[in-house]
């Protein structure tokens, strides 16, 4: 995994959560629901946020979010971290 795709997604999403005051160390295990507190509308925008942080709108977020028709319930940094360096190995 590279220390550049993780060092720019924590940066987002530090960035993106700076002013909902929390105080929860961002580490591959951190949940986006369960320890965050995104609802669905925070994951789309924070995908946006990845996609332009990564200037790469065709990362294909849809594989990641969606599993067997339906929408998965929770993302960990580390599965966003592990998907973002399969995609852009492709690129």
């Amino acid at each position: 995994m590279s220390t550049d795709i993780q060092e720019r997604l924590r940066t987002v999403l530090q960035e993106f959560v700076a002013d909902w005051g929390l105080d929860v160390p961002i580490t591959e295990d951190t949940a986006l629901v369960e320890d965050l507190g995104f609802d669905s509308i925070d994951v789309i925008q924070f995908v946006v946020a990845v996609e332009n942080a990564f200037q790469n709108r065709k990362l294909g977020f849809q594989d990641l979010l969606m599993q067997n028709g339906r929408y998965v319930d929770d993302l960990k940094i580390g599965e966003i971290e592990t998907f973002l360096a399969s995609r852009l190995a492709l690129a």
